[in-house]
C-alpha cells in the first residue's frame, strides 16, 4: 500500500492523532457550554420570577425546597465521582444536566444580591480569563502536573479558609480568599485543559469510556468557570 495512505506514515498518524484529540476536546466544550447555558437560563428565571423566588425563599430564609436545591448539587457531584465506574455514559449525562439545572436554581440569588451590570461584567471577565487559560493549557509544552498539584493544595486552603471565615466574618480575610481563589481557579483551568488534551487519544479509542470522560472533563471545566465567576463577582461587588 502507498505509504501516503498508510497509518504507519508518521505524518498521517500525527494528523489522525491531532484530529482525535481535537474531536474529544470539542465534545468536552460542547457539554460544558450546554451546561452553562442551562445554568444561566434557570438562574435568571429563579432570580427574576417572583413565583419561583418564593419557592426557595420565605420570610424567615430558605424554604424546605430551597435547602434541598442548595445542597442537592453537592450530592450529585459525589454521585458522579463515586459512581463513575458503575454509571453508564447516558446516566452520567442525565445526572450532569440535572446538576447544571439545580446549580442554576441555587445561583438565582445573584440576581437579587448584585446589580445586573456587575453580573455581566463578572461574566465577561470570567469568560476572557477562561479563554486565555484554556488556550494556554492546550498549547503549552510544559508539563503542568506539579503546577496542578499546587493549585489543588491552594483550593483546599481556600475551602478551609472560607469555612473559618463564615464564623469570623473578617473583611480582609474575605478579600484574600477571593484573590487567592481567582488565582487557583485560573491555574486549574490550564491544568485541566492539558489533562483533557492528554485524555483525548484514549477517550476516542474507547467510545463508552470516552463519553463518560467527556462528561467528567466538562464537569471540571464547568466548576472552574462557575467558581471563578462567583469569586470575581464578589471582588467587583466590593467596590
Amino acid at each position: 500500500m502507498d505509504s501516503q495512505y498508510s497509518n504507519s506514515d508518521p505524518q498521517v498518524f500525527t494528523r489522525e492523532n491531532t484530529g482525535v484529540k481535537a474531536g474529544f476536546v470539542a465534545n468536552v466544550f460542547a457539554w460544558m457550554f450546554g451546561a452553562l447555558i442551562i445554568t444561566a437560563v434557570v438562574s435568571y428565571l429563579f432570580g427574576t420570577q417572583v413565583s419561583l423566588i418564593r419557592l426557595l425563599y420565605g420570610s424567615s430564609g430558605f424554604t424546605p425546597l430551597g435547602w434541598i436545591i442548595t445542597f442537592a448539587p453537592f450530592g450529585l457531584v459525589l454521585l458522579m465521582s463515586l459512581g463513575y465506574n458503575k454509571l453508564s455514559a447516558t446516566a452520567l449525562t442525565i445526572v450532569f444536566l440535572i446538576y447544571s439545572a439545580l446549580m442554576g436554581a441555587s445561583l438565582g440569588f445573584i440576581f437579587l444580591a448584585f446589580q445586573m451590570g456587575t453580573i455581566f461584567l463578572a461574566f465577561a471577565i470570567t469568560s476572557s480569563l477562561f479563554a486565555v487559560m484554556a488556550i494556554a493549557g492546550y498549547t503549552t509544552k510544559i508539563d503542568l502536573t506539579r503546577f496542578g498539584n499546587i493549585m489543588m493544595m491552594g483550593l483546599i486552603g481556600v475551602v478551609i479558609a472560607s469555612v473559618v471565615n463564615m464564623f469570623m466574618h473578617n473583611d480582609m480575610m474575605d478579600l484574600v480568599i477571593c484573590v487567592v481563589g481567582v488565582l487557583v481557579f485560573t491555574g486549574l483551568i490550564a491544568y485541566d485543559m492539558q489533562r483533557i488534551k492528554q485524555d483525548g487519544q484514549y477517550a476516542m479509542a474507547n467510545p463508552e469510556s470516552g463519553r463518560k470522560m467527556a462528561i467528567m472533563s466538562a464537569l471540571r471545566l464547568y466548576l472552574n468557570f462557575i467558581n471563578l465567576f462567583l469569586l470575581i463577582l464578589r471582588l467587583l461587588n466590593r467596590r
